[in-house]
């Protein structure tokens, strides 16, 4: 293996035995190769690729394609079936919430444990204690039984352990996902470090900006295949493409990924804006999952998706208002969900009023889809807020808003919100009320830092469509009839 290359994995393979019943085992050990009683499911397979020195790649697929356990034969926990991995250097790993950790034994303990495991001496392992304590800031929960900690506070001390080893090679499996914000960060900067140091880092995450952010090359996993290693940008737009095709078309997908050209080395061609163009010619006319307007392979025009919903929506208990007919429309007043970067669309939804109410504003926020909020807008300043609607009105809110994500997927909460007496109530608030696709533009600039272009203002109208009760004059009148209701 060259001096170069820190991982090389060669036609690596992992098969597993299915037995349907327990003394199927059995039977198999004492009729050994006259009978077999089991059925063989390949977890991995035929898996080929190198990873050079200081070089960062992530893996990235669906839940059990086989991400896991391509990482646990490369940190040598599981024996391959066929293939093999040469590594080079000290590996040290984060495959899952507390592995290596021995839960009666405290935090300090395990910390000692877990670094000798990773090679370091008792001296060693006493001249980094207090930074990886530090790292971890998990307090005095470092002399408690491991046993005892929250989740989020066993990564902490794994990643803290991990990172203090001087590693040549860190592999991480999600793990960093239960960790608040402000500790996430703080990982990920010592990832950076540990990167411009010479530390070839190798982790699977489900987060496409995290990969298209942190990583040279990326890898797909489907199946048990590795299916493409190319640019983060290319791989993350099939993965996505891949993982929110409906189940009629997945198989096709696949093959549209897996027929891309590959050149000598395993990977596939640089990222070209035609890809994305190409994977929306997958659903051909006279299929009946394809959306309702496609574009040609050279446009870049919104359309409609129907296929395009969000399964993490959570809905407030309403509050005397209820929000509905959520919907992004484009400039000739079409709803779309596929939207095009660089253009203005309208992000419009409408409140019914079941009470009246005073003081009343609304808003909207965006999110990528890890959950990190990209930005919102309000339809008022709490002082300037709509003075009085009456109950049985409906009233039509519209964000204007330039689209400049860049390409990926999105989600929209809404809301309707009082001020009356000096206190915020929720009226309605809908969280991941609507989900939607951005798709590259020509034009696009691809110099952008961060997910969007802050250059454009945004602006918002109320509509207030059906008003079932004269606005009174009185303004204590409005607060009193909004408190009794």
């Amino acid at each position: 293996m060259s001096s170069e290359v820190a991982i090389k994995v060669s036609g690596l393979g992992k098969c597993y035995h299915i037995y349907d019943k327990p003394h199927d085992r059995l039977l198999q050990m004492l009729r050994r190769g006259r009978k077999q009683y089991y059925r063989e499911f390949w977890a991995l397979r035929n898996v080929s690729f190198e990873l050079k020195k200081a070089e960062t790649v992530g893996i990235v697929g669906r839940n059990g394609s086989g991400k896991s356990t391509l990482l646990q034969l490369i940190c040598g926990l599981l024996n391959p079936t066929e293939g093999n991995v040469h590594t080079s250097g000290r590996i040290a790993a984060l495959l899952e919430l507390g592995s290596g950790f021995n839960p009666d034994f405290t935090g300090r303990e395990n910390v000692f444990l877990n670094a000798a495991v990773l090679g370091l001496s008792e001296a060693e392992i006493k001249a980094r204690f207090d930074q990886i304590a530090a790292f971890a800031d998990i307090g005095d929960f470092l002399d408690q039984p491991v046993k005892s900690y929250s989740s989020g506070m066993s990564a902490r001390l794994g990643f803290a352990v991990a990172i203090n080893v001087d590693p040549d090679i860190l592999v991480v499996d999600e793990a960093l996902a239960v960790g608040d914000e402000a500790f996430q960060r703080k990982c990920f900067a010592r990832i950076g470090a540990l990167r411009a140091g010479g530390t070839t880092v190798l982790f699977v995450s489900h987060s496409g900006a995290t990969v298209v952010e942190l990583c040279d090359r990326a890898i797909l996993i489907d199946r048990g295949e590795s299916i493409l290693i190319s640019d983060p940008k290319l791989v993350i737009a099939k993965y996505q493409r891949l993982a929110y095709a409906p189940p009629a078309r997945q198989e096709q997908v696949r093959r549209a990924i897996l027929a891309m050209h590959e050149d000598e080395a395993g990977t596939a061609a640089p990222f070209s804006r035609e890809d994305d163009a190409e994977d929306d010619e997958v659903g051909q006319a006279g299929d009946n999952d394809a959306p309702e307007r496609m574009p040609g392979k050279h446009e870049a025009s919104a359309y409609y998706d129907k296929n395009l919903v969000p399964a993490s929506t959570v809905s407030y208990t309403p509050n005397g208002a209820v929000i509905d007919n959520i919907r992004i429309l484009d400039k000739t007043g079409a709803t779309v969900n596929i939207i095009t970067s660089g253009q203005t669309y309208r992000y419009c939804y409408e409140v019914r009023f079941t009470h009246a109410a005073c003081a009343v504003y609304f808003g909207m926020v965006l999110k990528t889809i890890s959950g990190f909020e990209i930005g919102g807008m309000g339809s008022h300043e709490v002082s300037d807020a709509e003075p009085y609607i009456a109950g049985g009105s409906v009233v039509r809110v519209t964000f204007w808003f330039r689209n400049m994500l860049r390409p990926g997927i999105y989600f929209a909460n809404a809301g309707a919100y009082s001020y009356a007496m000096e206190n915020q109530q929720v009226l309605h608030r809908i969280i991941d009320a609507h989900m939607f696709r951005v798709i590259a533009a020509p034009s696009m600039r691809w110099n952008l830092s961060g997910v969007v272009d802050i250059s454009s203002p945004p602006r918002c109208h109320l509509d207030i469509v059906t008003d079932a009760v004269p606005v009174p004059s009185d303004h204590d009148e409005m607060q009193e009839r909004r408190v009794t209701t």
